[in-house]
């Protein structure tokens, strides 16, 4: 493959390649793809089509992604929102396409099989999970598959939180999960793209690739605030204000919130000098 392809964000392999790639890498043979859509609550994609692969990132319920090959129940993958690619399981992939009309709004909710909170949940949507609402009853929205959803847990999906840190902070606490990007496990980069996309902001995948695409870069000594994103090498966490840093770590192994300058020295001390800190909203 060309050296100016990233290969986390290129359907391409050796023996297989997207048709658009034609002429542009080398492959055995290129295909169409096929577009389907996520209906698991969160789904894993894998670097490699086995259970036991590295996790590399996760498409939540109601993403879309095109399809490029199957093998032995899994499915190599473009995420259409961040364009990852990767494995998926086949069984959480529908080809009836919804079209999204509200997003859940909250870390946690759940899919009642009738408007009844003592009803076991057919399912549980994370933060940023997209949903087609077809109907309403009493304090519930009917999804398209006939399912209830609590009314306060969803926000239309054209709305805008106007602070995505507080959409951050809602998941202090939830595990450090390397590829995670819900409540179940997060890592940072999967906590600044989940929240920036409650605020219409749609971010890269991975912290050099958030580095290099979000923002501005802050001159030395330009005083911190609330929204900053504050990048290491691998890392990247989000200001609360001028002196607190939110991110999900491994030295906590969760999200945290904590006094950003002895977490910076701590950072140092393992070897990483911060590398940059850019602003996206001035």
């Amino acid at each position: 493959m060309s050296e100016s392809f990233d290969k986390r964000l290129t359907p391409a392999r050796p023996d297989l390649a997207a048709r658009h790639l034609e002429g542009k890498v080398e492959a055995a043979r290129f295909v169409d793809g096929r577009r389907m859509q996520v209906k698991g609550g969160v789904a894993d994609l894998k670097r490699e089509p086995r259970p036991d692969a590295r996790l590399d990132t996760q498409a939540l319920y109601g993403e879309t992604v095109i399809v490029y090959d199957d093998e032995e129940g899994w499915s190599w993958v473009q995420l259409e929102r961040d364009s990852y690619v990767g494995w998926i399981a086949a069984n959480v992939l529908w080809s009836r396409i919804e079209t999204p009309t509200h997003r859940v709004c909250v870390p946690r909710t759940f899919v009642f099989p009738r408007p009844e909170i003592k009803d076991p949940p057919l399912l549980a949507l994370p933060l940023g999970a997209d949903v087609e609402i077809v109907g309403e009853r009493d304090k519930f929205l009917i999804e398209a598959g006939g399912g209830f959803l609590y009314r306060p847990h969803l926000t239309p999906r054209e709305a805008r939180v106007a602070d995505f840190v507080a959409m951050a902070e809602s998941l202090i606490g939830t595990p450090y999960l390397w590829g995670g990007k819900s409540w179940l496990g997060v890592d940072c980069s999967g906590l600044v793209q989940t929240s920036l996309a409650m605020a219409g902001i749609e971010a890269p995948r991975d912290t050099d690739l958030q580095e290099k695409g979000l923002g501005r870069a802050l001159a030395e000594g330009e005083p911190l605030r609330r929204g900053d994103l504050v990048f290491w090498k691998g890392h990247v966490g989000i200001m609360q204000d001028a002196e607190r840093l939110l991110h999900a770590n491994a030295f906590h192994l969760q999200v945290a919130s904590e006094p950003f300058a002895p977490a910076r020295e701590r950072i140092l001390a393992s070897g990483s000098a911060v590398t940059s800190v850019r602003r996206l909203i001035e």
